[in-house]
């Protein structure tokens, strides 16, 4: 796994749709479902005409663990759900990126979130984890 300071990533061997097949079920394993998904390249060819690689966004979100963040600050939906990326990569490798939670939550100073944001953080690791093996 790779991280960076708003997320980690790993990447992974396989065609684009089985990788994100792969998130999807690893999602599901730590309580996540797919909310949303953004198909990057077919949005950027219909509005702009261009062409660019494989790339997705999906919006993952563990429900009983938004509902805790949300009944503590009704605001909490703004960094809600939790963003991951995958895409296409050279030589026929996919990359799955996750966004940190702590990243992501350094901008509300709220102690109590600790805990929710805690469990969020380890479940998105062993979703990485069990994407590498």
């Amino acid at each position: 796994m790779n991280e960076f300071d708003y997320g980690f990533e790993a990447t992974l061997s396989g065609s684009f749709d089985e990788v994100l097949d792969r998130v999807a079920g690893a999602l599901k394993e730590e309580g996540f479902g797919v909310l949303t998904k953004i198909d990057v390249a077919e949005t950027l060819k219909k509005k702009l005409g261009v062409k660019f690689r494989q790339y997705a966004i999906l919006g993952a979100c563990n429900p009983v663990l938004a509902k805790q963040a949300l009944e503590h600050d009704r605001n909490i939906g703004l960094l809600l759900p939790c963003n991951v990326v995958v895409q296409s990569e050279n030589q026929g490798k996919v990359s799955v990126s996750i966004v940190a939670p702590r990243a992501m939550f350094s901008v509300v100073d709220d102690p109590a979130l600790e805990p929710v944001v805690s469990e969020v953080d380890t479940r998105l690791r062993r979703v990485i984890g069990a994407l590498q093996n």
